[in-house]
């Protein structure tokens, strides 16, 4: 443990935080650490745990946040893609990391405040097990048909479902995912019958779209994007509460009749509780002072994402807030995962 500790004191004089590192020397924060394989410094590796495969949005997403903490921290941070559970494996493989700065998670809203209601076996609290370092960005979801669907809005895709109950099919990107939760939200406004396949992950969900093999699909418009440019997807509806610049023709779900439905999936950085502050913060800073570049936030535009930021209370108390929001829209679409 102490070697852990020197290692993290080493890791923050690197950093610029030297003065910070001393006064949280003698830190409860500091003396709790868990004991782990001590590392120094000095050509440290970072790992940001993503839950998806690569090419999904969140770790887009993360592999532009790694490249530039990299660059401005001078130590290396890598992405470790590791699916599974909605995004909830690195959640828990997080809660049970060490709080030593050097694994930490970019992952999405459902997996820090929807899955602990889906599945039987999570076992973290978003509140308790991790501590919050900065919100990156907002993801997002919009609802796309393949060209095959005679259906250029979403009421005429609504008709047409009504007509014939369970002829279509709508992907997911994994049960209990938040395309397929919103997706249930959806089908029982409407009142539609339309059957779910899942997927895991995004990418395999959208080639079956393309193909045909299913017809409609609730996903981040960093996925779809480049196939409705391209002619292989038809965009019908957007998730957020106003129409996004880049698909200006495109009424919101809300607009389109369903008054207070949204769909974006925030992605968030976090670390294991216990993390000091300063280290998140200098993370926070570094993060926040990117998404105010206008090249960096323009590369997130580019693939769909909207930019946040904000300081670490500010997502400590985005934790706290989801947590009954979703909830109940868990309980009262039904939505099973396992």
């Amino acid at each position: 443990m102490k070697s852990l500790r020197r290692s993290t004191l080493r890791r923050m004089r690197n950093w610029g935080l030297w003065g910070s590192a001393a006064s949280l020397a003698t830190s409860a924060s500091v003396l709790s650490f868990r004991a782990a394989q001590a590392q120094t410094a000095s050509g440290a590796v970072t790992r940001i745990l993503v839950g998806f495969p690569p090419g999904q949005a969140t770790d887009q997403v993360a592999r532009m946040v790694a490249e530039r903490l990299s660059t401005v921290l001078g130590s290396p941070f890598i992405v470790d893609n590791r699916p599974g559970q909605g995004g909830s494996v690195v959640l828990s493989q997080l809660a049970k990391a060490p709080a030593d700065g050097l694994t930490l998670t970019l992952s999405a809203l459902a997996g820090y405040s929807v899955n602990p209601y889906l599945y039987r076996n999570v076992t973290y609290d978003s509140v308790r097990d991790f501590a919050p370092i900065v919100m990156v960005a907002d993801l997002p979801l919009a609802l796309a048909v393949h060209p095959s669907v005679p259906a250029n809005t979403l009421g005429e895709l609504l008709t047409y479902a009504r007509a014939h109950p369970e002829k279509l099919a709508h992907c997911s990107s994994g049960s209990g995912t938040l395309s397929h939760l919103m997706m249930e939200d959806l089908k029982q406004r409407a009142e539609v019958k339309i059957l779910h396949v899942p997927y895991q992950g995004s990418p395999k969900a959208i080639v079956d779209l393309i193909g045909g093999n299913v017809q409609v699909g609730l996903d981040t418009v960093t996925v779809l994007a480049p196939h409705v440019r391209s002619g292989k997807l038809k965009l019908l509806a957007v998730g957020t509460r106003a129409r996004l610049p880049a698909f200006a023709d495109t009424p919101t779900i809300a607009e389109s009749g369903f008054t207070g439905f949204e769909a974006v999936a925030w992605i968030a950085m976090s670390a294991p509780a216990g993390t000091p502050l300063a280290l998140r913060e200098r993370i926070n800073a570094e993060v926040n002072r990117a998404l105010r570049e206008p090249e960096f936030s323009q590369k997130l535009l580019a693939i769909g994402a909207q930019p946040r930021g904000g300081s670490v209370d500010d997502l400590a108390a985005i934790f706290r807030s989801e947590q009954q929001r979703w909830k109940a829209l868990v309980e009262r679409t039904g939505v099973k995962a396992d």
